[in-house]
């Protein structure tokens, strides 16, 4: 927010300084940095910081505040390359979050990956194929996996070799979903790898529960447990609380497992998105919590 206050409205935003508005984990916090940040930003950089208010606002499931920002982007008309992927790719971020009849996601991330890769703007190409991997179903995924870790392999843009580890992250989720539970692991082993070069705590403890959940489907479940337990060593977390029911309800523990899935359950319940999307594991942990 600084950096941009500090600049006049007449020079770009530079590398990276959009990615330090971000909390991801707050969009709350990001919309009010976004709000601030417009405030100094001249007419391009302005239109950019509003894809990205739009973003922070769909995160919050404020769809309809979400669209009409991004209507008054498209309404401005700019043939920056760099607001159009921008834009692209939130308008097909809100559909595909939206749901529903909210329409077809996929040409607004197929529109942001070729209006990107014309522009040399690698780290939103990737994104946008990274984009296309989650939307697409199936064995259709595999491919467009590849192609973000294709562009994001081959470029020496710092932002665009981000996307390997999350890339092959969700690359692996596929092949576990379609069964392929060894190349699942591989590539959740190649994940963790990544992370642990970057040396992020929070993806690095993500990426070792997923390391784990892999070796529950292959039945590794002593591996996997010692895992969780040494995650569950630090914050409460529901989802490492879960596993830790799952695998000592498949080691046939269920008396050990039963208090994992009272916390699990009282945890994620509060996960509003989870509450929507899965009331059937929320009722299966409740179940779970009585032996």
């Amino acid at each position: 927010m600084r950096l941009l206050a500090a600049r006049g409205h007449n020079s770009r935003m530079q590398a990276g300084e959009l990615d330090a508005l971000w909390d991801f984990d707050r969009p709350a916090r990001s919309e009010q940095r976004f709000r601030q940040a417009l405030l100094a930003a001249g007419a391009e950089d302005a239109l950019v910081l509003r894809t990205q208010l739009a973003r922070s606002l769909g995160l919050q499931r404020r769809f309809d505040e979400a669209c009409a920002e991004l209507a008054e982007v498209s309404a401005a008309g700019s043939q920056d390359p760099l607001v159009r992927t921008y834009l692209a790719l939130e308008r097909g971020r809100v559909r595909r979050s939206r749901g529903g009849d909210a329409g077809d996601p996929a040409p607004f991330f197929t529109a942001a990956l070729d209006t990107a890769l014309a522009a040399g703007l690698d780290h939103l190409a990737a994104d946008a194929a990274h984009m296309m991997a989650i939307t697409a179903a199936g064995e259709e995924q595999l491919g467009w996996a590849r192609r973000a870790l294709e562009i994001a392999d081959g470029s020496d843009d710092p932002r665009a070799r981000r996307w390997i580890a999350p890339v092959t992250h969700n690359l692996g989720w596929t092949m576990h979903d379609l069964g392929r539970y060894d190349e699942a692991l591989e590539l959740w082993r190649r994940a963790l790898a990544a992370r642990l070069e970057r040396g992020e705590p929070e993806p690095i403890r993500i990426a070792r529960w997923t390391v784990a959940r892999g070796l529950r489907s292959l039945g590794r479940f002593a591996e996997a447990l010692a895992i969780q337990r040494d995650l569950a060593a630090g914050p409460h977390d529901g989802y490492v609380e879960e596993e830790l029911g799952e695998l000592l309800l498949a080691l046939g523990r269920a008396g050990e497992a039963a208090p994992h899935f009272a916390r699990a359950h009282a945890l994620l319940s509060a996960d509003t998105w989870l509450a929507e999307a899965e009331p059937a594991r929320l009722a299966r942990l409740a179940d779970l919590a009585t032996p």
